[in-house]
């Protein structure tokens, strides 16, 4: 199992990596999906634009798109790229702080990689549910 973390163009202010990489190992067991290989890439918002429009045909900014690379689905082989520019906007605009806003995004992507989706308001409801279960045993109160 191995979880890499790293900045393109950007410095995503990122600690505890070895804390986080633990916690998203568990995540993974916890989840019931195996985990070989993450790549966490932070970058700008132009650069996450590039990547949106080039392999998913959207025209519009976002702040984190996942990439399952693995032909066997119970095994992970992930690539998630974040924008930082959108973590920024995002904690500001829901006062979360910005170190939360980040590990939420984080968050998002592996459960994404675990088999959660968002699409619809039952799914998106799940998702925040699942997200903040995990930022509130990381970040206990």
């Amino acid at each position: 199992m191995a979880i890499f973390f790293s900045d393109q163009d950007v410095k995503s202010r990122l600690t505890n990596k070895l804390k986080l990489k633990s916690f998203l190992k568990e995540l993974f067991r916890r989840e019931g999906q195996g985990l070989r290989h993450l790549q966490y890439v932070f970058c700008t918002d132009a650069f996450l634009l590039e990547i949106n429009q080039q392999f998913l045909q959207h025209d519009t900014y976002t702040d984190i798109v996942t990439f399952e690379l693995s032909d066997d689905p119970t095994i992970t082989e992930g690539e998630i790229y974040i924008s930082i520019d959108r973590v920024v906007e995002n904690a500001e605009k829901f006062k979360s702080g910005y170190e939360r806003e980040l590990h939420r995004v984080i968050f998002h992507g592996a459960l994404h990689l675990c088999g959660f989706r968002d699409k619809s308001k039952v799914e998106a409801a799940k998702m925040r549910e699942k997200e903040d279960e995990y930022l509130n045993l990381y970040f206990p109160a």
